[in-house]
């Protein structure tokens, strides 16, 4: 089997790229950077003192669930390239990636044009870290914890659209149900996200689902970058829930809300 992946490089990434590696013959991944020092280095966050604070607590979190940065699987044709440039590639550029079994996106730049065209034509997969249609945009599952509302931190795998967000779902995935920080539980949607979607590319499961076109009328926030501002930060970082209040509100979370909702055994966090 031939994967292509789409993503980024920070350690969530990588494990993506590891994990589908263990399944394909050939993986190409095709990486846009960011730096990864959020909130310390200007970049698609700004830099400030309450972005470095949180951040922190997301760089810990991450490395708790995902390891360090790192080098990539040995067998991985990877190319990477600046956050913003992949619809600026021309197809040829991507021609030997084009060729793939599965396409697979994931924390990449909005794709527009020709590539988007070529990807939905093929049936790529794209994680959104939310849950759609609720929360769509940037930042969904911070905004979900921002509102009060953990129960709807996790991820919506659906087919990849010409709409942010908006393509046909096959299934949503969500975090263990345990007392835990909030920054961790984000990590851990991301871990359910693509366990789920590595088994069901391994088994094939994927085939027998049938997509289900998201209704926009759900919808709770739709988010910009722009909207994650320093005093949003800080406003959140003054009344993080706590870690039993989490575990509450996720034993009532109501599974007839989403589609073939996907909940992982809790297991152990990867070694730093």
């Amino acid at each position: 089997m031939h994967i292509t992946v789409f993503t980024s490089n920070q350690p969530r990434h990588i494990s993506l790229i590891e994990s589908l590696a263990a399944v394909a013959d050939t993986v190409h991944a095709v990486q846009e950077c960011n730096t990864v020092f959020p909130g310390q280095v200007a970049d698609f966050f700004r830099k400030s003192e309450v972005m470095q604070r949180y951040f922190r607590r997301v760089m810990a979190a991450e490395r708790e669930v995902f390891g360090p940065p790192r080098f990539g699987p040995s067998g991985v044709r990877q190319m990477p390239i600046r956050m913003g440039d992949l619809s600026r590639l021309p197809l040829e550029a991507l021609r030997a990636a084009l060729e793939a079994d599965v396409y697979v996106v994931f924390g990449a730049s909005y794709i527009r044009g020709p590539l988007c065209e070529y990807l939905v034509e093929h049936g790529a997969l794209n994680i959104h870290m939310g849950t759609s249609p609720y929360y769509r945009g940037s930042s969904t599952n911070f905004w979900a914890l921002y509102d009060g509302r953990p129960e709807y931190v996790g991820a919506t795998i659906h087919q990849l659209s010409r709409g942010l967000d908006s393509g046909p779902m096959l299934f949503h995935a969500f975090p263990p149900t345990e007392a835990v920080d909030p920054f961790v539980l984000g990590m851990n949607a991301v871990r359910a996200a693509q366990v789920a979607l590595v088994e069901r590319i391994r088994t094939g499961a994927l085939d027998a689902m049938k997509p289900v076109r998201q209704d926009q009328s759900l919808q709770i926030r739709y988010t910009r970058n722009a909207d994650f501002t320093d005093e949003v930060a800080e406003a959140y970082l003054r009344r993080l829930p706590s870690p039993e209040e989490i575990r509450h509100r996720l034993s009532r979370r109501d599974p007839s809300r989403f589609l073939r909702p996907f909940v992982p055994e809790p297991v152990a966090t990867a070694a730093v």
